[in-house]
């Protein structure tokens, strides 16, 4: 089990509701786990089969095949999304990673691709790698923050992914 990593709201006061919690993903949480993620993608019209191969069943598919999936939660209420799915030989791709629109711009994504880079870098991963769209700027921004450079566009799973990058450990 991963440790809990917890951040507080800025400008938001201080009880415990302002406090965001990353938890390892729990069946219990699917119909969350979906709900946030096909806001996200149907928002851009992104939704596609093999999205929904992974949010119908997250456990088995990503859990279930060496990956792991996190969630952040603000007091009872999931707010956002993130995995690595394990692809072989070192190298993990980014998946799901969405955060609840109402709960944007608050360090979220931040802290869930910590986690993320955190867990790649205790697995000794080589490489981290993710599909995206060139609609979704603000991802893109983070991605690029975080160190991940584009490169060519081939052996996505998605008919939507326009943009590949990678992170090299």
């Amino acid at each position: 089990m991963s440790e809990l990593r917890f951040i507080g709201l800025k400008g938001l006061g201080g009880n415990m509701d302002n406090n965001i919690e990353i938890i390892d993903y729990d069946e219990k949480y699917q119909a969350d786990f979906k709900r946030l993620n096909l806001d996200y993608l149907d928002k851009y019209n992104l939704t596609e089969s093999h999205d929904m191969i992974i949010l119908d069943n997250p456990g088995e598919i990503v859990i279930g095949s060496g990956g792991f999936l996190w969630l952040a939660k603000a007091g009872e209420e999931i707010v956002g999304t993130v995995g690595i799915l394990n692809e072989g030989h070192g190298i993990f791709e980014l998946i799901k990673m969405c955060v609840a629109e109402s709960w944007r711009g608050r360090g979220i994504s931040k802290l869930l691709m910590e986690t993320c880079l955190q867990k790649v870098k205790e697995l000794r991963g080589e490489k981290l790698i993710l599909f995206s769209n060139h609609q979704l700027q603000t991802a893109l921004k983070l991605y690029e923050k975080y160190g991940f450079k584009y490169v060519e566009v081939k052996d996505s799973p998605f008919e939507t992914a326009d943009v590949k990058m990678e992170l090299e450990f």
